[in-house]
């Protein structure tokens, strides 16, 4: 008892290699797609935007990446196919080559669309097999995935510092060889889900043979609820970073634009370490307690990082990635073993409701900055993480399943 067939190390081993493949393509991914934010200081110079505009476009790009996701995700419960991947990336390619030569803000507003698009299909699609490919270490393997992502957006901000701000917005045309790349290693993965597809009659939830929920409907519909307000507190003051962070360093502290890419990089980092440690402890102790501890316990760093200097701003930053990235990938799994018939649409759900929530208040943000300035901004932010208290209504998922 214990030991594995030669069968079974062969597919462990196989799904493992799907796993690091699948959380190769989200970093390239997210590279990409962090182009966007990392290009604003860019784009508000070329164009002469205000706030408010810079606003504008990380709401067209974030509902693009969200109203879609849980619809797409949703159709390809219904109807799998392994063709997901590569349209996604190939909607991200055209809107950031736009992006490169638009010269209004209409035409931006349309390339970071489809850039959005790219992301709306490729998360939950790419969540889905990332679940498929767990061996039932769902935290652990959802960590692997979303680390990915995570590096791939801190490094955005670099390579648009090192390839785009020295030059010119042109430069972005560059990273097409990168979704070139991205779409070479979808290639052996696109062809292990359609193995699946064809041994299994169902590609939604072929390993477990689940047929009854952990809780009846009416609670289930509850703790979804209780997990999209967190995931509101979690993004609203992930956006201030993401989207305002080089600005309020640049206003703050006279940095120039590529000091502040690197502050960035060193948040954004920080976000990529507590991903692995969030997942891995989830599957150990519990997803509930890590939620608990990773958004409520971000708040004293968040509380504090406005009324410190530039360099423990820059280490208030890290401990607050650190500690608020452990988050998503507990939140996700555990929406997941909720409703795990529809893995598809949990997973839009989720990055669609927090990248929806993220752009919304990155508008909304952008215009209390115009009026109010950017340090404003991060004073009142710096409360949202205190909303993690109500984590306390999630019930411990772990003795259920």
């Amino acid at each position: 008892m214990g030991i594995q067939t030669t069968e079974q190390q062969h597919i462990n081993a196989t799904t493992f290699r799907v796993l690091v493949a699948l959380s190769v393509i989200h970093c390239m991914n997210d590279a990409l797609q962090s182009v966007v934010s990392a290009s604003y200081p860019i784009i508000k110079n070329d164009m002469g935007l205000s706030f408010k505009q810079i606003g504008y476009i990380t709401l067209t790009y974030q509902m693009a990446a969200s109203v879609f996701q849980p619809l797409i995700g949703l159709l390809f419960d219904r109807k799998p196919s392994a063709i997901s991947l590569p349209f996604g990336m190939t909607c991200t390619l055209a809107g950031l080559l736009s992006l490169a030569f638009s010269d209004t803000l209409a035409m931006t507003l349309g390339s970071v669309f489809m850039v959005g698009i790219g992301s709306s299909t490729f998360h939950p699609e790419a969540s889905r097999l990332t679940y498929l490919a767990s061996g039932g270490k769902r935290g652990l393997a959802q960590s692997i995935f979303q680390v990915g992502g995570n590096f791939g957006s801190a490094l955005g901000p670099l390579m648009v510092a090192a390839i785009v701000a020295p030059h010119a917005r042109t430069n972005i045309a560059y990273f097409a060889i990168l979704s070139g790349i991205a779409l070479l290693v979808m290639t052996p993965v696109c062809r292990w889900y359609n193995r699946r597809l064809r041994t299994f009659s169902s590609a939604v939830h072929p390993q477990t043979g689940v047929r009854t929920l952990p809780y009846p409907l009416g609670r289930t519909i509850i703790t979804i609820i209780v997990l999209l307000l967190l995931i509101f507190s979690k993004y609203v003051y992930l956006t201030s970073l993401t989207s305002y962070f080089t600005f309020y360093l640049i206003e703050k502290f006279d940095v120039t634009i590529q000091h502040s890419q690197i502050f960035l990089f060193i948040f954004l980092i920080a976000t990529a370490i507590g991903t692995i440690m969030g997942g891995s402890l989830g599957d150990r102790i519990g997803r509930k307690y890590v939620i608990w501890i990773s958004i409520l316990g971000t708040a004293p760093f968040s509380l504090l990082m406005p009324h410190v200097g530039l360099e423990m701003t820059a280490v208030m930053s890290f401990c607050a990635g650190l500690i608020l990235s452990s988050a998503m990938p507990a939140i996700l799994v555990y929406a997941q073993e909720l409703l795990p018939y529809k893995l598809g649409l949990v997973s839009g759900l989720f990055f669609g409701f927090a990248f929806g929530v993220a752009g919304i208040a990155s508008a909304i943000l952008g215009k209390e900055a115009d009026i109010h300035g950017i340090e404003m901004v991060y004073n009142v932010c710096a409360y949202m993480p205190l909303l993690g208290i109500i984590a306390v209504f999630l019930p411990d998922l772990k003795k259920r399943i």
